[in-house]
């Protein structure tokens, strides 16, 4: 298969395997990439298993014909790209092989040899030209061994991305990448999220038009979409909305209570529900479900004066892999002595940042009043969101929503005519109560500044602590007059017309204009609540949580000048001019602050 005009692809298909590193079930096979570029030099990119070493050196034979390749790279050592390297120099014995150290010691442990005399040793930032194409070498440690390097042809503009954006299944069979991607990327990389963090930062600098990974299909189109799910799953972000139980049941009567609470949550607006038996689901589904879902709720029974056996190794693999950032309820089902609760909460204590919900159900053997009662208000608690996004349930007139007014931050969503909009603000304040009066000021630089004047009216979502850096650089960064803001989210809307986020918030209120003063550089708007919803009692997001912890730390070193204490933009001159105004998140000179 040509990629490019100077690329192939001369990898494998795998129908026989039934499961990929022993564990993970393939109904669709496998694929085991490699690469020949060929220029005034040549190289191949890495092997495939050592079940088709006959294939594989036939695909090569095919692209060079007699011709030696000057170069072997090796991205990956682990067997299922490697496996061939000493067929390959035996048959092609001029050809240098480049790696990383690492990749050299491991080779001496595979197979006997480091091969000190055909070897190049390459670390992070290093090149080799082959001619029109110059590759760059980029170590990723633990993406996911420890000597794996990446590599970028600038010429035809091609990441070889290693296991990065690899996917289970063959490339022969028609499937869902997302899917069997993500149950990849959680049961084979998904603890190193801060590595592939790490990888992705280094990309970004990169223009890059095809991704060309070690297994799964060659991505040419969309390749934001492929990335930003990356950034989610690495992030450990909330990829898709919704709840996800996860249960065990011996005799039928926690099932039945799983099945009461699925109903209700659906009944209560959440968009996705989905059940797992941990006990016949497929363990790696379930697992990538887990970190799929911003909620989760695990339902079993105490065993063994613990908790059972399928429901023990589901916490552990969520433990291993770094699980984070999601709420979770607990439900419990004993006869006599009831310890699944208390069990599956030291579980999950090194988990950071998990919340659990207030509500605990306990079933002493079945159903009673009481525990039907606290599904119920588990239910309310996990789905209170939900119910405030829809319109016929929400509770449009909840005035606590101003109790998350303080010094925090804010996304104002307006509407020009032609397409949503968004900013950030972090001056809001409640001027009077009787009646509920708002100021908000804006910037007079900010689209949305003019779009309020002319339309008189706005949406302000209160931020929560949840909300990632993205939020921040999608609403705070670009101007709406140029860019869509809500070109990749789904928002929701409120009675006046406008969106509000459907993530990321612990309220909104729904504002119109009575009057406004124009305060130089600003204007202050002084508005009326026409609808105030409250999602969640999650914290505000302040300044100060933000400045510590989501905004990444400014790139500062060896620089002199000024940085903005928003969104971490250099200015690099001697003096800043009083008018200044960023040119990422417009915010005035008041918001720098000199480079120590």
């Amino acid at each position: 298969m040509n990629i490019t005009k100077d690329i192939r692809y001369i990898g494998v298909n795998d129908h026989t395997i039934d499961l990929f590193e022993g564990q993970y079930v393939v109904e669709n096979g496998m694929a085991y990439n490699s690469y020949a570029i060929l220029d005034e030099k040549t190289a191949v990119l890495d092997t495939v298993d050592a079940h088709f070493s006959h294939q594989w050196l036939d695909n090569i034979q095919q692209v060079f014909g007699k011709m030696q390749p000057d170069y072997l790279i090796i991205q990956h050592m682990e067997p299922d790209h490697s496996a061939n390297i000493t067929h390959f120099m035996k048959i092609y014995q001029n050809t240098k092989i480049v790696a990383t150290a690492k990749a050299f010691t491991m080779m001496g442990q595979f197979f006997g040899t480091e091969y000190a005399d055909r070897r190049i040793v390459v670390s992070d930032g290093d090149t080799l030209s082959l001619g029109k194409h110059n590759l760059t070498f980029m170590t990723a440690p633990m993406v996911h061994w420890p000597e794996v390097i990446v590599t970028y042809d600038s010429a035809d503009k091609v990441l070889f991305s290693a296991d990065g954006f690899g996917k289970f299944g063959a490339t022969d069979v028609e499937e869902d990448w997302a899917c069997e991607a993500r149950r990849y990327y959680f049961g084979i990389v998904g603890k190193y999220g801060a590595q592939v963090q790490a990888l992705l930062k280094k990309a970004a600098s990169l223009d890059i038009e095809i991704i060309c990974p070690l297994h799964g299909p060659v991505l040419t189109e969309n390749l934001g979409y492929y990335i930003d799910l990356y950034n989610t799953w690495s992030s450990y972000g909330v990829e898709t909305e919704g709840i996800l139980i996860c249960y065990t049941s011996v005799y039928g009567n926690t099932k039945k209570a799983v099945d009461i609470l699925a109903d209700k949550f659906r009944a209560k607006g959440c968009p996705k529900v989905v059940v797992n038996d941990l006990a016949r689901c497929d363990m790696a589904e379930a697992v990538e479900d887990a970190f799929r879902y911003g909620k989760l709720v695990l339902a079993t029974t105490t065993y063994n004066a613990e908790i059972f056996p399928f429901m023990r190794e589901f916490i552990h693999h969520l433990v291993e892999r770094g699980y984070k950032n999601r709420t979770i309820g607990l439900i419990e089902n004993g006869s006599w002595a009831p310890m699944a609760v208390k069990t599956m909460k030291n579980m999950l204590e090194g988990c950071k940042n998990i919340h659990f919900t207030d509500t605990s159900v306990t079933i002493r053997s079945a159903l009673n009043d009481d525990s039907k009662a606290a599904l119920d208000a588990l239910s309310d608690e996990l789905c209170r969101e939900y119910v405030a996004q829809q319109g016929e349930t929400a509770d449009k007139n909840d005035l606590t929503a101003l109790f998350n007014i303080g010094y925090g931050l804010y996304v104002v969503t307006t509407n020009d005519g032609t397409k949503d909009n968004g900013l950030i603000v972090n001056t809001v304040t409640q001027v009077t109560s009787t009646p509920n009066r708002i100021a908000v000021t804006i910037n007079k630089e900010n689209y949305s500044c003019h779009t309020i004047l002319k339309t008189g009216i706005m949406n302000i979502n209160c931020l929560s602590v949840e909300a990632p850096f993205s939020v921040f650089e999608r609403f705070g960064f670009v101007s709406g007059r140029n860019v869509n803001k809500f070109k990749d989210c789904q928002p929701l809307k409120s009675d006046n017309g406008l969106v509000f986020l459907p993530r990321y918030i612990n309220s909104f209120m729904s504002l119109k204009v009575e009057n406004s003063v124009d305060l130089g550089t600003h204007i202050m708007f002084i508005c009326a609540i026409t609808e105030a919803r409250v999602m969640s009692d999650a914290e505000t997001m302040t300044y100060t949580y933000y400045q510590k912890n989501v905004k990444p730390k400014p790139k500062t070193e060896g620089k002199k000048g000024f940085v903005c204490k928003i969104c971490g933009y250099v200015h690099e001159e001697d003096t800043l001019p009083d008018d200044f105004i960023c040119p990422l998140c417009k915010h005035g000179a008041a918001d720098f602050e000199p480079i120590q």
